[in-house]
Formats: C-alpha cells, sequence, structure tokens
C-alpha cells in the first residue's frame, strides 16, 4: 500500500515539475527552437535559449554561416546570450547546439539564399507560344471508301495529349509539316513513321493516311495543335541577368489541360481596351490588343507551373528600372496589406491595395501559396475584382516582391 502511494506521488510531482517548466521562458524557447531557417545571404538573425550554462556551436560550413561573427566550426558559446547567426554565402550548413561540447541538444539546417532583386513589373503584355511538337487535342472521323468511318490515328494508339514530334525522321515544327507528310504519304500509298512523346516518353508508330471520300483529301483523323496565345501580366524583369518572369502559372492547352511544350515564342507589348467586370460566378477579364508585334519585348524559354519564363533585353514601357527590389523569402510574408500592380486601361500600370487573407506555409515549392482580397475600391469600381488577364500581375508586401496573380490563357485550334 505504502508502496503504491509513493508511486502515485512520485508520478504527481513529477507532472507538477512538468507543468511548472513548461511555463518557463526557456522551456517555451526550447520549443520554439527552429529546425530549419532561411536567410538571404548578407541577413543575419538571432536565437535564444536562456539557459545557465555553457555550449558549444558546430556549424557544417564555416564559409557559408558565422555564429557570433566567427568563421569557426565551433564556436563556444554563453547561452545566458543571445546568438547571432549570419549568412556569408549561399549554401547550406548544419547547426548543431551541444551542451558542455558534448551533449546534443538542437539541430538546425541553415539554406542561405541569393539576396534576388528585380523590377517589378506590371505591364500587359501579349504572348505568343509554339509547342514543340504538333499536340494531339481529339479524333474526327475519316469518311473512306464504302461508307467506312473511323479515325487510323486513334485505331493506331495515337491518343489525346501525345504529341507528333517526327514525321520519318523529320522533326515536326509546325502543323504545316504534318499536312504536307500526310498528303505526300497518302498519294504514294505509303506508311507514315511516326515518334509521339507520351508521359516524357518517345513511341514509334506506324500509321497509313486515309483519303477522305467526303473531304477529297488524305487524312489521320486527328485534331492538333501548334501554338497559343493569349493576354497576361509581366511579374518582374532582372536587369543583372535580363531575364524575366510573367503569367504566374503554367500555359495549358485547353482542351487536354496538359502544360505545353516550349518550342519558341516572344512575348510582345498589349494595350488594354476595355473591362469587362468580374460577377458573382464570372470572373471577367481584361480585353487587350496586340500591337507593334515586329518589336518582340522577349522569348519564352520555359513554360513552368509558376508561369513563363526567358531573356529580354529592358524593361518595357511602364516600369521604371531604378524601382529595383528585393525578392522576399517565404517565411517573411504576412497576413496584411500589400499591393498589385497591374493595368485597368491601355498601358498605365497602376498600384492597388488588396489584403493578405492567409499565407499557405509549403514544405516544398508549389502554386496557391497566397489567399489574398482585393480592397481598393478602385479596382473594385473597375474590375469587380481579379479578372482574367491579370495573371503575373506582382504582389508587393513591405516593399518586397512576395509573389504573383494567377488566372487563365486562351489558345487556338486546327483540324488534319
Amino acid at each position: 500500500m505504502n508502496r503504491i502511494s509513493a508511486k502515485q506521488w512520485f508520478g504527481f510531482l513529477l507532472v507538477l515539475l512538468i507543468m511548472l517548466g513548461s511555463t518557463t521562458t526557456t522551456f517555451r524557447q526550447f520549443t520554439n527552437f527552429p529546425h530549419e531557417i532561411r536567410l538571404l545571404q548578407g541577413e543575419w538573425c538571432k536565437l535564444q535559449l536562456s539557459m545557465p550554462v555553457s555550449a558549444t556551436a558546430s556549424v557544417s560550413n564555416p564559409d557559408i554561416l558565422h555564429v557570433n561573427g566567427l568563421a569557426k566550426a565551433h564556436v563556444p558559446l554563453d547561452l545566458h546570450h543571445p546568438m547571432t547567426l549570419l549568412s556569408q554565402a549561399v549554401g547550406k550548413a548544419h547547426l548543431t547546439l551541444k551542451l558542455f561540447g558534448r551533449l546534443p541538444i538542437k539541430n538546425v539546417d541553415v539554406h542561405v539564399y541569393p539576396n534576388l532583386k528585380v523590377v517589378p513589373g506590371g505591364q500587359s503584355i501579349g504572348v505568343k507560344l509554339r509547342s514543340d511538337g504538333a499536340l494531339v487535342v481529339g479524333h474526327h472521323v475519316v469518311h473512306g471508301k464504302k461508307s467506312e468511318q473511323k479515325s487510323p490515328a486513334e485505331q493506331a494508339d495515337i491518343r489525346v495529349g501525345d504529341y507528333l514530334a517526327q514525321i520519318n525522321g523529320v522533326s515536326v515544327k509546325q502543323i504545316g509539316d504534318v499536312a504536307r507528310a500526310v498528303n505526300k504519304a497518302g498519294k504514294a500509298k505509303q506508311m507514315l513513321r511516326l515518334v509521339i512523346i507520351r508521359d516524357g516518353k518517345k513511341r514509334n508508330v506506324s500509321i497509313r493516311p486515309v483519303f477522305d471520300e467526303k473531304e477529297q483529301m488524305y487524312r489521320l483523323g486527328l485534331y492538333i495543335r501548334d501554338s497559343a496565345a493569349g493576354v497576361g501580366t509581366l511579374t518582374f524583369y532582372d536587369p543583372t541577368h535580363q531575364v524575366y518572369g510573367a503569367l504566374g502559372h503554367v500555359i495549358t492547352d485547353m482542351d487536354t489541360g496538359q502544360p505545353i511544350r516550349v518550342g519558341d515564342g516572344k512575348i510582345v507589348q498589349s494595350s488594354v481596351t476595355s473591362i469587362q467586370k468580374g460577377e458573382s460566378g464570372e470572373p471577367g477579364e481584361k480585353r487587350a490588343i496586340f500591337f507593334q508585334e515586329d518589336q518582340v519585348l522577349g522569348n519564352i524559354k520555359k513554360n513552368s507551373p509558376f508561369g513563363i519564363f526567358g531573356q529580354m533585353g529592358k524593361i518595357p514601357a511602364g516600369g521604371k528600372a531604378e524601382s529595383i527590389i528585393p525578392v522576399a523569402l517565404a517565411d517573411q510574408v504576412k497576413e496584411g496589406p500589400a499591393k498589385i500592380l497591374t493595368v485597368v486601361d491601355g498601358q498605365k500600370v497602376e498600384s492597388f491595395d488588396i489584403q493578405i487573407l492567409h499565407a499557405l506555409r509549403q514544405k516544398y515549392p508549389a502554386t496557391k501559396g497566397l489567399i489574398i482580397k482585393v480592397t481598393d475600391p478602385r479596382l473594385l469600381k473597375k474590375t469587380g475584382g481579379i479578372v482574367q488577364g491579370m495573371s503575373g500581375s506582382p504582389i508587393i508586401q513591405n516593399g518586397k516582391l512576395i509573389g504573383a496573380v494567377t488566372h487563365v490563357f486562351v489558345n487556338t485550334l486546327h483540324q488534319l
């Protein structure tokens, strides 16, 4: 009986000590001590444990991270005082805190990123993108002899979403290449040897064109597309490397929903002519025109989930090269007021107030990291909020570029 009572008292005292300890500053600092820290090159931060003991900070790469101003692998610490971390070079360093120089109590991964500075965009741009090969977006019936109706391509297992990369060993650059090859092989009663790309892998397919009695021409029974065009917004321009980013989202084919593989492309100047105001259930849109299409602003090298990217010689009209600002890290984005830059009339870039309602903490780079609400009465009166064509409009908070608005895209269809 006494033994059970002693155990109960011991348990009670242990719980009491834990409860008391959890209310101390040291306990809160220990539990809230970060496992990972992201810094820009040249930035510093402070960490504190407020423990009445000595310790050692072991740094895996002192060239990247200095502790208390020292470029050493092992730095003695007095935990009565906060420690200072200063990032020196781009890279990754591992920091271990050890009591009495032996007992590890905390491990921290420190990532140091380049201190990028860019010119924020906001200009309306026209986008013309040509795919790498011809994209299959559907099948259609070919009316052959004896009322025979079929799609030769579908029977050959050419699927929607496939890219026609080569025909008879020649790369497909545009739709006309396919049309000419089909007509030539049909007249010669020959098979076509196709290389198609499906899910990133090449496949070889042989197919014979069929003469369409109704249309009086040879066909494969395919709908294909090789280009997309639309309007969007420039996000940033990097004058140091002469590159840009725009749109804030991937350009996908409207029928298949698949990202378009970049063959080549360009961005040109665009001017907003009118606004269809957004309403409940309808996003609204900017109506814009391309102009001075012979004066290419930049090329398109990459079509990614985060937008399109390429080379650009100089900032387009409406941007100011002197308004260069830093790019923020995700940890620096806060809920609260911010601004977007965009065009709602002609080519004039304007700043509008928004509210960041929620900043999603992501474990890896992904889209849709911010939930925002337009609060600017001027923009609400003009557009009703975010509308199509604002894709890529830069979001600015505390003088830093923190993200971009995203939306939809348009493209065109051809038949073969």
